[in-house]
């Protein structure tokens, strides 16, 4: 929730730092802050805000430092202000600290700190945790990582977390459980980060750091990491794939926008090297050696949140249609939280675009323990989930930066297209002629996600229209009825209007007691099983004044008749539609959100990346 950025060598920090914090916005803009360590004196500068805000408080003062540490919070203990923006200092003010995740004891241990004389100035469970550090290294009289291992030995939560001291300027340390963190390696310099964009254009050397570990970077004495119990642990290095000019705009006024764009190719990217036409064959081969298990499997269960659940909803479809394995898709937050049956013959997909959600995390190690095969769907290399789960495969749609996901979805969507392909041949419930069908349309997706890419002026003439309604229904059924949910969820997270989706049936059943002429009514109405059911739908909208806007396919007259207005997308097998129609949603969500002058790449109160509970 928190993004967290810190630098130790020979260049100047204060650059590093900021220009990390403004890739790590994404992750928490709440407040911002640094701390810079240089002739023993340790200067923090924090503001609420944003990081521009941050900067524009330090403008003019010293920055000069070749160490440092720096923050963007999302706020969870306290509301966001400037007391409670990170770093936060302990009771010697010798050390600063940096937190990302969430300290669930903090009251007993802040109560007794407080019995001992310690005065604390935030509302914020992170002071706590450095006022522990410090207790311990004074009363203990141990060096800084062993002060950090035995108070995190007596916290309960997640964390990572890095610390320096103003005693020692050459050092800094950094732990993690539950929480990101990697460390990148230089040329006699050391960087730390949530994730690898601040870290990519400094060095391509990463340690991901594991559970329970606590590093210590050592100008003179290089990096050094043991765990919890104190024992000893073996960095292992790795190279980014991660390229810089993936994390600009290229000319786009949003993130968002340009992922929306980016579809085409990240659709292509998911597939390359596992869609094979020529050999009529799908290979996935970071699950290859659980085929056996998938073909055996007597029940599926996928947990995700928030968009990740949507894509395992139409994941649902695909494996029951495909390989008629039955389906169950969870909340993460609610599988983790209520006693499930979880049988040894199960498989779990678990969906995460970061790969590092806490609910997600949870749930797989619940359905671990009792047995079942895990099988991880991300789209991080190195994340939390692709490390925990016993195979998976990841989506490659490249760094998302907007908090609302659009191409991370459609990537998801189509790796759980492609394994509901494999397994179905594999099982003989999907053959022949329709088998190579299909291969064929899934190919032929990423140049009609191009061509409903051109209908976008069309697409914001009727985010016009509608940018100032109260609320809307988005309408679907079949394999777009996640779509329909997925659609009212980007236009709440961007443009903060109410938004409801519902399949397209069950509006009878109490919905339909909303519309009235001033309620826009987006429905999925694309040819296929259950077109004329829907066009029926349209047409009890349509006598109750609903203001209809359509997705139809290509060439469609009796829709067109019918509603208000209608954007049409390539006509595609049923399965493959959600790839498709998806796309017009996002980007009339995203219209709608820049029309009403929303941030559309930070919408408020959320955060890209959930990693506490």
């Amino acid at each position: 929730m928190c993004g967290i950025v810190a630098y130790l060598g020979e260049k100047q920090a204060y650059p590093i730092l900021i220009n990390g914090l403004r890739r790590l916005e994404y992750r928490g803009y709440d407040s911002a802050g640094v701390a810079l360590l240089a002739d023993d004196q340790l200067t923090i500068y924090k503001c609420q805000g944003k990081v521009s805000d941050l900067e524009a408080h330090i403008n003019g003062r010293s920055t000069v430092a070749n160490l440092g540490i720096g923050h963007t919070r999302w706020a969870t203990h306290g509301p966001p202000n400037d007391v409670n923006a990170h770093p936060h200092q302990g009771t010697s003010g010798d050390l600063a600290l940096i937190h990302n995740g969430i300290i669930e004891n903090y009251a007993p241990i802040k109560e007794e700190l407080v019995h001992r004389g310690h005065v604390f100035k935030s509302d914020t469970d992170t002071e706590v945790l450095v006022h522990l550090i410090d207790d311990i290294q004074r009363s203990e009289g141990v060096d800084l990582a062993e002060a950090v291992r035995l108070a995190l030995a007596n916290v309960v939560g997640a964390y990572a977390i890095v610390v320096i001291d103003r005693k020692n300027p050459d050092v800094m340390v950094a732990a993690r459980k539950s929480s990101p963190l990697v460390i990148g390696l230089g040329e006699g310099e050391f960087f730390c980060a949530s994730d690898a964009t601040p870290i990519v254009e400094h060095t391509k050397n990463v340690v991901y750091m594991e559970d329970g570990e606590i590093a210590v970077l050592d100008r003179r004495q290089g990096l050094k990491i043991r765990n919890i119990k104190n024992q000893v642990k073996t960095p292992f290095i790795q190279e980014l794939e991660l390229h810089l000019e993936a994390l600009e705009k290229g000319g786009y006024d949003h993130f968002m926008l340009k992922e929306i764009h980016e579809q085409s190719r990240s659709i292509r990217d998911s597939m390359r090297g596992r869609l094979n036409l020529a050999k009529g064959e799908v290979v996935l081969g970071g699950i290859k050696d659980y085929e056996q298990k998938f073909v055996n499997a007597k029940r599926i269960l996928i947990v995700g949140c928030g968009t990740s659940w949507h894509a395992g909803m139409v994941g649902e479809y695909l494996f029951e249609e495909f390989a008629r394995i039955p389906v169950e898709v969870e909340y993460a937050s609610e599988f983790r939280y209520r006693n499930p049956v979880v049988n040894e013959d199960d498989i779990v997909i678990a969906i995460s675009q970061s790969g590092e959600t806490a609910d997600t995390l949870a749930a797989i190690e619940l359905a671990k323990g009792r047995g079942a095969t895990i099988i991880g769907i991300c789209n991080v290399v190195g994340s939390s989930i692709a490390r925990v789960t016993h195979a998976g495969s990841y989506t490659h749609a490249g760094p998302e930066i907007g908090v609302a996901s659009t191409k991370a979805f459609t990537a998801q969507v189509t790796v759980l297209t492609l394994m509901a392909l494999m397994i179905g041949q594999k099982k003989g419930t999907l053959i022949g002629g329709n088998f190579h069908r299909l291969l064929n349309e899934l190919d032929a997706i990423p140049d009609k996600v191009q061509k409903v890419l051109k209908t976008e002026a069309q697409i914001k003439y009727i985010a016009d229209i509608y940018k100032d309604a109260p609320n809307a229904l988005y309408l679907g059924r079949g394999y777009t009825f996640p779509v329909a949910l997925e659609g009212a969820l980007k236009l709440k997270e961007i443009s903060y209007i109410h938004a409801e989706g519902y399949p397209a049936a069950e509006m009878k059943h109490g919905p339909i007691a909303l519309i009235d002429d001033s309620m826009p009514v987006f429905v999925i109405a694309t040819k296929g099983a259950s077109y004329e059911k829907v066009v029926s739908n349209i047409q009890e909208v349509k006598a109750r004044k609903g203001r209809i806007i359509a997705i139809v396919t290509e060439g469609d007259t009796v829709v067109k008749d019918l509603a208000d207005h209608v954007i049409e997308i390539p006509e595609t097998a049923d399965p493959l539609v959600p790839l498709l129609s998806v796309v017009p949603l996002q980007l009339i969500s995203y219209h709608i959100a820049v029309m009403r002058g929303c941030n559309v790449d930070q919408p408020r109160n959320l955060a890209k990346s959930v990693t506490v509970e």
